[in-house]
């Protein structure tokens, strides 16, 4: 019992000496070279910023070209040796199941002890059901014509090839659902 008496309080006599060491001055020292430091370099050395930005042109580009109703969407799916296996027209864009139309979240607010506490919960998706993140790869959308419902997963192999008209180097490639270009010219 003394040796294990011995033992611990030796352990707790080293464990205070090594935690005296880290005192808030230190800590405020080395935070203080580290702000002077990013100060020096930032003067030195000043962020550029954009007169113009290609990426916001590339979002409005994709805005105006989605932007209208029943807008078909050509979607060629290709092998891993480059090839065109087939293509489906939509109606729209294709949609990831990672997309949803509420939130995957919810806030569940609490009181307990006096403290008023928020937690965030998974919410069932709109159908009632709890889904993972996973399937992101799996999109599904309308077929332009007959009104399907069209599925396919990008990945494994499969390159996806998103266009907002025929691709006119590909008009040998086969129909994958029931419309094909001719049928929407």
């Amino acid at each position: 019992m003394q040796r294990w008496m011995k033992t611990t309080l030796a352990g707790l006599g080293i464990s205070m000496l090594a935690l005296a060491g880290c005192t808030p001055s230190e800590d405020n020292a080395d935070q203080k070279s580290r702000d002077e430091a990013y100060e020096k370099v930032m003067k030195a050395q000043p962020g550029k910023q954009l007169e113009y930005s290609p990426t916001r042109e590339t979002i409005n580009f994709w805005v105006d070209t989605w932007n209208e109703p029943g807008k078909l969407s050509y979607v060629y799916l290709q092998n891993t040796g480059g090839d065109v296996i087939g293509y489906y027209i939509l109606k729209g864009l294709p949609v990831s199941y990672c997309a949803k139309i509420s939130p995957p979240d919810r806030l569940d607010g609490r009181r307990e002890g006096g403290n008023d506490s928020t937690v965030v919960r998974q919410a069932p998706a709109n159908d009632g059901a709890y889904y993972g993140d996973g399937n992101c790869n799996t999109f599904y959308g309308q077929d332009a014509t007959s009104g399907a419902y069209v599925e396919y997963t990008a990945g494994m192999g499969i390159n996806v090839l998103l266009f907002d008209a025929p691709m006119p180097n590909q008009s040998d490639a086969e129909p994958l659902g029931p419309t094909s270009v001719d049928d929407v010219k």
